[in-house]
């Protein structure tokens, strides 16, 4: 069994690179609040993560032999639906999409 003080050591080495790799974005990215990339990004990064999530939906989907192809077509579709209508909130059409999928795959 390690000896106290090295726990102790290990934990503070591990809590100082935590915080230091996780404040690392704020800092860099203050300047660069007011920047056309940045702003641009925070408007298009959404969308793009939605079509990641998609792909890789209908991809694994398809490769099940296509059984929960349906379910996951009509999840997609109910979360590009309700983040275009619903102010484009990522968190609600997520959150709508993955409930669609595991309800029609739980049911059918």
């Amino acid at each position: 069994m390690p000896e106290t003080w090295y726990l102790v050591a290990v934990l503070v080495i591990v809590f100082t690179i935590t915080v230091g790799l996780r404040s690392v974005p704020f800092v860099v990215l203050g300047p660069l609040r007011g920047s056309a990339f940045v702003t641009a990004m925070a408007r298009w990064m959404p969308a793009g993560l939605l079509g990641v999530l998609a792909a890789g939906t209908l991809l694994g989907a398809a490769g099940t032999g296509g059984e929960h192809l349906l379910p996951a077509l009509c999840a997609v579709a109910v979360t590009v639906l309700v983040h275009l209508c619903l102010g484009r909130r990522t968190l609600l059409s997520v959150g709508a999409g993955t409930t669609t999928f595991l309800v029609l795959v739980n049911l059918f």
